[in-house]
């Protein structure tokens, strides 16, 4: 295991380099720079002083020479600077990263939390009413689009019941650490959580019911049967162990996926993550963020690749990784 480790994270390396060279290109390509999106919103700005902006921060280096300046001082930890925000990107990603976090944490486990018991119980019972009610529900959630979804969620629960907050991750009136900031915060994830929850089911909810169905047929199911084991741990000891195999397969995929890829829940409940940084970003030309994000969103996907397969083989004893 640990030869392993040691080997995907060299053969991470070049990957990371040829990534980060490609993202930088992209981003160069991109019309402006942070100095427009700077003067867009400073009409007042003379074209003079953008120019010793420019010039200041070394925009206008030829691209290799940008490339590695940056790829200096990312190696000692230090992103850049924000132009937009007026801070170090580092900083600013600090100050995002945990609310990010929590959101793909919380989401991915009332997904499991729902997921699972649903795709045991349509693929124990396949081809009853629980199990034709389970996947029309799959078909329902795999065909509602994210977008709509949200809108109806925030519109019900927080405009017109007024259940829960309309944006924001936590009141600022609230002190920090204090029990009603915990709850506060909890009742700011409930609507983002629940929302991506129940939209991101169906697939754990497939992958389980048609693993179940096809497992509960095999020779080694029906030996334990024939020997008397009970249904139930025939259930939980032979069926559902070798059917989690798939979705603990794509585990890392899955918190990764989630961390790097919550901009559209970030940007309809307001909530303020990395995900509604990158658009914001984005639109202020701040190069810099955009850069460091999408950087951060890369690492997490071969991160989530390899973490998948350690997280397959403690699941499944029978595999080993050399």
């Amino acid at each position: 295991m640990l030869t392993f480790i040691v080997r995907r994270t060299l053969i991470m390396i070049p990957q990371l380099v040829l990534l980060s060279l490609i993202i930088f290109m992209l981003a160069k390509a991109m019309p402006g720079d942070a100095v427009t999106g700077a003067a867009m919103s400073s009409p007042d700005m003379t074209e003079a002083q953008i120019e010793k902006i420019r010039e200041k921060h070394g925009l206008n280096d030829p691209w290799f020479v940008q490339y590695g300046h940056w790829m200096k001082r990312a190696l000692k930890g230090d992103l850049g600077m924000s132009y937009v925000h007026k801070q170090p990107v580092k900083k600013l990603l600090a100050g995002r990263i945990e609310n990010t976090v929590l959101l793909a944490f919380f989401t991915l486990l009332v997904t499991y939390a729902i997921a699972i018991p649903l795709g045991l119980i349509a693929g124990r019972w396949n081809d009853t009413w629980v199990d034709k009610l389970i996947v029309g529900y799959n078909y329902v959630s795999f065909a509602t689009p994210f977008f709509v979804f949200a809108l109806l969620m925030l519109f019900v629960f927080s405009f017109v019941l007024g259940w829960f907050p309309t944006g924001g991750s936590v009141d600022i009136r609230m002190e920090e650490g204090s029990w009603s900031y915990v709850v506060d915060k909890a009742k700011h994830l409930v609507l983002p959580v629940l929302s991506g929850a129940l939209l991101l089911t169906y697939g754990t909810i497939q992958y389980l019911r048609n693993d179940i169905i096809d497992t509960k047929v095999k020779d080694f199911v029906r030996t334990a049967r024939a020997k008397g084991v009970p249904e139930g741990k025939v259930y939980s000891r032979h069926i559902l162990r070798n059917s989690l195999l798939p979705i603990a397969a794509f585990l890392g995929y899955e918190i990764t996926g989630l961390i790097s890829g919550s901009i559209f829940i970030e940007m309809i409940f307001s909530y303020p993550g990395l995900g509604q940084l990158f658009i914001q970003s984005i639109n202020g030309r701040d190069f810099t963020v955009v850069t460091a994000l999408v950087m951060l969103s890369g690492t997490a996907v071969v991160v989530g690749t390899m973490l998948s397969d350690i997280i397959l083989s403690i699941v499944d004893p029978r595999i080993r990784i050399d």
